[in-house]
């Protein structure tokens, strides 16, 4: 079981107590899903009930993959369920990946729940996969709130894609930041978990 605490959260497996709000959160029409790749087609809330049993079906089975394709967030207090953390091969051939956040209830944005998210994150992924060099965040324009987290996060701003996506009619930028594995360790020699607690 992979665990990483925070001050206000916790990343960590995903467990049968998460399945109801996990596909609640998932299903299509949710306000977070407005600055989370809104232009990306959204599976359907039958598919999102499949993918998610597909996975418990797995995790019983003790046949998940490693490292994770993504993990629960939850409140550190409650253990109640409040976003995810995921990752996706940019290319595999050149151990290039891109990483991802979602805090699902707007009310929770700006109280520093993503910055130790995404923070826990990208010290797992760096830990769990020591053949990779960087990691990657793409966001668009229209997404401040990914944006300011990237840089808060001490991520470069490498790529300016102008024009690059289509959001309700109307173009914006596509938005790519990186960090490699050198500074990210600088900043952290003792890992981003001990940092965030001290």
């Amino acid at each position: 079981m992979i665990r990483y605490e925070g001050k206000q959260i916790v990343i960590r497996n995903w467990t049968p107590a998460d399945r109801d709000d996990w596909i609640y959160w998932m299903s299509p029409g949710r306000y977070w899903q407005k600055f989370d790749g809104p232009y990306y087609p959204r599976k359907s809330k039958e598919e999102i009930v499949q993918q998610v049993e597909t996975y418990y079906q797995k995790l019983e089975k003790g046949t998940l993959d490693a490292p994770g394709k993504g993990l629960a967030i939850s409140d550190k207090k409650t253990d109640k369920l409040i976003g995810n953390v995921g990752w996706y091969w940019e290319s595999r051939e050149t151990n290039w990946l891109c990483a991802g956040i979602a805090i699902y209830d707007p009310k929770q944005w700006g109280s520093g729940r993503g910055y130790e998210a995404f923070g826990l994150w990208t010290d797992y992924l760096f830990q769990a996969m020591p053949e990779i060099v960087r990691v990657d965040l793409r966001t668009w324009s229209g997404n401040f709130g990914m944006m300011k987290l990237a840089e808060k996060l001490g991520y470069t701003k490498e790529a300016c894609f102008r024009k690059a996506r289509i959001v309700n009619g109307k173009y914006y930028d596509s938005i790519g930041y990186g960090v490699l594995r050198e500074e990210w360790e600088a900043w952290h020699p003792e890992g981003f978990q001990k940092d965030l607690v001290n």
